[in-house]
């Protein structure tokens, strides 16, 4: 599986203004640090519970088969559509009658072709996320971003901030974002 974002979230000025309020910033001279740091603290939310937390397009890679494969981006709002990819990377759009999907009750979205085709990788276009907005988000999930965000602004001159794929958060930020934790067995 390759997942690429192809329309972000739309990040509202409100989470801006809510991170500079909990620092106690009223310039704007840190904005776009401060924005970027929120994205990375998403990110690592993302990362941290298996679930994206704002809605975004995103297109993911799967092998051309017959047999359900799910996708790895949760919860799945929408399926929109797939294309095959030949082997030059040029790409045909499926016709909705070539394919079927599913999208259970936890949001873990499934894609199956129903006849074979020539080229071995097909992209799937979807919409995940767990809110269309930043006011939507589960307070838990915000203020674990909100708080995040902020640890990084404070630790920036630190040797090893986190990062996106880097360590777990704080313990007190993991405590938030625990309940929306996927769990999986091994």
């Amino acid at each position: 599986m390759k997942r690429a974002i192809v329309a972000p979230p739309a990040l509202s000025p409100a989470a801006l203004t809510e991170l500079k309020d909990w620092l106690g910033i009223s310039t704007t001279l840190d904005d776009a640090e401060l924005t970027a740091l929120i994205r990375t603290a998403l990110e690592l939310c993302e990362g941290f519970t298996g679930s994206m937390p704002l809605q975004a397009g995103c297109e993911e890679v799967l092998a051309a088969s017959g047999a359900w494969q799910p996708l790895s981006t949760r919860p799945v709002q929408a399926i929109t559509g797939a294309a095959t990819i030949d082997p030059t990377g040029a790409r045909t759009t499926l016709s909705a009658s070539s394919y079927e999907i599913d999208i259970d009750a936890e949001g873990t979205g499934s894609l199956r072709l129903l006849n074979p085709i020539e080229q071995t990788r097909v992209a799937v276009h979807l919409v995940a996320g767990m809110a269309a907005d930043w006011a939507a988000l589960p307070d838990a999930i915000r203020h674990g971003v909100m708080r995040l965000a902020a640890y990084q602004h404070r630790e920036r001159d630190a040797a090893k901030p986190l990062t996106a794929g880097g360590a777990n958060p704080p313990a007190a930020i993991a405590a938030l974002w625990r309940p929306w934790r996927r769990v999986r067995l091994a």
